[in-house]
């Protein structure tokens, strides 16, 4: 991948122009507005990369998407090795995988300028209306090209070292991606100051400053409802999505189903293996569980080795079916893992019991719903495990 990096950069590098004066003072405002955006988030930057261990939106793209916009590959790349070099300081990650990173964000820039420059694009000092139109296009398709990059470089090698991957854990979630979005745009507009307003980029590092923050408390709000061992909902998260989940439901005169799944003889895992080795079934099985579920269902982990699950939109069949495959899913993980000496080991052949309440046929409320479902979980396990148990049906007297 970094040998097809290099290769990328060639072909970048003998497209692009000379860089002039006026490149030269450009990049010298990028720069500038960059290494105060860094040097002023440092601490900030520290603390959430210290609470992140999937991927992390730097913010960074407000300053090299537009150097892909109005300079030459080349300076689009260098300012990219400038803003990497001072970020090694609050990265905290292995070298190789830095200079990965670093690769891919300079070859995002790179490439994308290359996608730019290939559209023809118009001085944009001179542009009338339609024509502002069609080059708000070109940019467009631009940070299309640069995301995309993005993506396929890091994210497709996050997927293939993975031993579960998911959506989350290779592309990030749905606010990382939003956030990416946004600073990208904020890039596009600090391009356009760059060319008719340069004074005004302090005010986009100011901006970048505020929107730093910002993201960290996002972040600090996220870690709230969120349990720090699998990257699931807590309870107290799961409650509130389960919540409005069912509002939705019961306005819709629709149907759920809360799964209620109990890993089988856990304890046996922490006695032989050791607690680190609990956590990693822990998190594979929060990996299998959001592999094997639709976007809009809500899965969390109940505590201890217990874990929820609630389907929108699910009947008695749907449910089965999903408690089923659940079931069978998490009988074929091979999880590895070490033992209590620190030896590579491999835990495999568990089992869950799995409880199963519907609404409104067992309950009308969640509390409702959850009891209903920890009663089929306590008959699953008595009538051997390994097992999917609906709630009885409560009696109408």
């Amino acid at each position: 991948m970094e040998a097809l990096a290099v290769a990328g950069f060639a072909v970048a590098f003998v497209q692009a122009s000379a860089p002039s004066g006026l490149d030269w003072l450009r990049f010298a405002i990028l720069a500038a507005g960059a290494t105060a955006h860094i040097q002023l988030t440092r601490r900030q930057e520290e603390r959430r990369r210290n609470r992140t261990k999937t991927v992390l939106i730097d913010l960074t793209a407000v300053w090299v998407f537009p150097a892909t916009l109005v300079l030459p590959a080349t300076l689009a790349v260098l300012l990219v090795a400038l803003i990497r070099v001072q970020r090694w300081f609050t990265a905290r990650r292995p070298a190789h995988n830095f200079v990965y990173s670093s690769l891919a964000h300079g070859l995002a820039a790179a490439l994308a300028n290359l996608a730019y420059t290939a559209m023809s694009p118009q001085d944009w000092s001179t542009l009338t209306a339609s024509g502002s139109l069609r080059e708000f296009g070109l940019i467009f398709v631009t940070a299309l090209v640069y995301e995309a990059v993005q993506i396929i470089y890091v994210g497709g090698i996050l997927a293939l070292g993975s031993p579960s991957p998911t959506v989350r854990t290779v592309l990030g979630s749905k606010a990382d991606n939003l956030l990416e979005a946004i600073t990208t745009g904020l890039g596009a507009v600090t391009a356009v100051l760059v060319v008719i307003l340069p004074p005004a980029v302090g005010v986009m590092a100011v901006v970048t400053v505020v929107f730093n923050r910002l993201a960290e408390i996002d972040q600090l709000q996220d870690a709230v409802v969120t349990d720090p061992k699998t990257g699931l909902l807590n309870m107290r998260g799961w409650t509130e999505s389960a919540d409005r989940a069912l509002n939705r439901v019961r306005r819709a005169g629709s149907t759920l189903a809360v799964l209620m799944v109990d890993l089988d003889h856990f304890k046996w895992i922490n006695d032989t293996f050791g607690h680190p080795a609990g956590d990693d079934v822990l998190a594979a099985v929060a990996s299998a569980l959001s592999s094997v579920t639709r976007p809009a269902d809500v899965v969390g982990r109940f505590g201890g080795e217990e874990f929820l699950l609630l389907l929108p939109d699910a009947d008695t069949s749907a449910a089965e079916l999903a408690a089923e495959r659940v079931r069978t899913t998490i009988a074929g993980l091979r999880i590895p893992t070490t033992d209590k000496r620190g030896a590579q080991a491999t835990i495999g052949d568990r089992t869950a019991s799995i409880g199963v309440a519907v609404f409104p046929r067992h309950a009308d409320d969640l509390d409702g719903l959850l009891q209903a479902a920890d009663s089929a979980v306590y008959e699953a396990k008595e009538a051997g495990r390994n097992r999917v148990c609906f709630a009885p049906i409560p009696s109408s007297g």
